[in-house]
């Protein structure tokens, strides 16, 4: 734990920031994070919960320690794998009415400007959630901190039992709740990716370097002029922001990843606040913004959560700030908004979207289904009149709807009891007596059934099930093929 209070530098009226606040961490002896600059400035000019995730040596506690130092704050610095209750509030002692006072150390919480709370992933349960509300409500023990401003924390990556290498035992993933309380959440590259130049200036670093004056001014003043373009946002851009976010989480869900509503306000404030840090001007400038904001506010970095790989990440948000961009009438919007790949699909199709957009959407619905709906929505999109989309979309439309309407045989010896003797089994069981709803499709199962046997996709009689009853739910959905008769042959 440590305590800090350096000498306030003359501070400026504040301006614009000055032709080198694009380098403002770097005079701050912060090397190989310039890219990050505008979402730290962004944490510090909103005063909001701000959580640092990296390998160890990557300079975190030194970043903030600086930034502590040229802001001229009084901060408390805590390791969270060793911290103890009466570290943060002091003693607690009775007063001659009876009312616990605590008797404050020059380490405890009270008067803190900052407070700094290292290795927070290697915290002890019960800690942890006295912990929650300092970073949440500012307060402890039901007590407002009045002066607590910033709320840090640092973290290394969280444990992951199958990674070869770099895995931190005892880093334990933050709660969903806890690491939804942190709007920014940013991760700091490690040595070896920083460039040949940036890795010899860390190697030749001094880290007894003090703050210069200049810079400490330097930065109060960008701070104050990213608090002022925070307030004078375009209304317009705000409003564009919004359906960026709402477009964004809406895609974020179909890939598996759900954000609370908390978080989606975070995400539209983080937008703002980062693109008045980095001053951008174009809609090209915007979008780098958005996606700056975006992958330094998902919880799922922190909780070891994430579903979304980085590449479906970043296609996600073209795809949104691009749609964002677009007239409310254009089918574009209507496709976003569509949560269901099969309907959307479909939606694809009737609106006449492009062939890319088309393809697009039906492959995303085949890839969404298990067997037996994908084949369902296959010979559904067959048996249409109109059914245009790329070669290679239509080529995986043709297969999985042969499966289904050619006819199908296999001659083969089983041994009894052998692995496919009890999958054969149910598959004569359901021919002999079909379950409801799938009686009017015997056919076209049959020949399903008898296909993924031969390509050895059944493992087991609850296989057979399964893909039964994905077939008969889908088509249920879907309703019957008008232009395709009973026996499965297209006209």
């Amino acid at each position: 734990m440590a305590t800090a209070k350096t000498p306030r530098a003359p501070s400026s009226p504040p301006n614009a920031p000055s032709s080198g606040a694009q380098s403002l961490l770097r005079q701050l002896g912060i090397i190989g994070i310039d890219h990050l600059e505008p979402v730290i400035l962004a944490a510090i000019a909103t005063e909001q919960p701000l959580l640092l995730i990296g390998t160890h040596g990557t300079a975190k506690s030194l970043l903030l320690s600086r930034l502590c130092e040229a802001l001229d704050l009084t901060w408390r610095h805590y390791n969270a794998s060793l911290i103890n209750y009466d570290d943060l509030v002091g003693y607690p002692l009775p007063d001659d009415a009876g009312n616990l006072k605590f008797v404050q150390t020059p380490a405890s919480i009270w008067g803190a400007e900052a407070v700094f709370i290292d290795e927070i992933s290697r915290c002890r349960p019960d800690m942890l959630n006295r912990l929650f509300p300092i970073i949440h409500e500012r307060r402890i023990q039901g007590l407002p901190l009045t002066d607590l401003r910033f709320r840090w924390a640092a973290m290394n990556p969280p444990s992951d039992p199958d990674a070869d290498e770099g895995n931190y035992v005892g880093s334990e993933p933050l709660d969903p709740a806890l690491a939804d309380r942190f709007p920014f959440i940013v991760t700091i590259p490690a040595f070896a990716t920083l460039s040949a130049i940036d890795q010899k200036l860390v190697i030749q670093s001094s880290p007894s370097t003090t703050v210069p004056p200049d810079v400490s001014t330097r930065l109060r003043e960008s701070i104050e002029a990213i608090r002022q373009r925070i307030d004078a946002t375009d209304p317009g851009l705000s409003d564009q922001f919004s359906e960026y976010v709402r477009l964004f989480i809406a895609a974020l869900r179909q890939k598996g990843t759900s954000l609370s509503g908390r978080r989606a306000a975070m995400l539209y404030r983080n937008l703002i606040a980062v693109s008045a840090a980095s001053s951008a001007k174009s809609k090209s400038a915007f979008a780098a913004t958005c996606w700056q904001a975006v992958t330094a506010s998902l919880p799922q970095t922190a909780s070891g959560s994430a579903s979304t790989s980085p590449a479906q990440l970043l296609a996600i948000h073209r795809e949104a700030w691009s749609v964002s961009l677009l007239d409310q009438s254009d089918p574009r919007k209507l496709l976003h908004a569509e949560p269901n790949p099969v309907r959307r699909s479909l939606l694809a199709l009737d609106l006449g979207t492009d062939i890319a957009t088309r393809s697009a959407c039906v492959a995303d619905a085949l890839g969404s289904l298990p067997p037996g709906a994908r084949h369902a929505l296959a010979f559904h999109l067959a048996s249409r009149e109109t059914t245009q989309v790329s070669a290679s979309v239509g080529e995986q439309i043709a297969d999985l709807y042969s499966q289904v309407a050619v006819k199908q045989q296999v001659n083969a010896t089983l041994i009894r009891y052998g692995p496919k003797f009890a999958t054969t089994r149910q598959i004569d069981a359901f021919l002999a007596l079909p379950p409801a709803g799938a009686a009017r499709d015997l056919g076209f199962l049959t020949n399903l059934l008898i296909s993924e046997w031969k390509a050895g996709s059944l493992k087991g009689p609850a296989d057979v099930d399964a893909i039964v009853a994905s077939w008969v739910r889908q088509r249920q959905e879907l309703g019957t093929p008008t232009n395709v008769p009973d026996d499965g042959r297209a006209k």
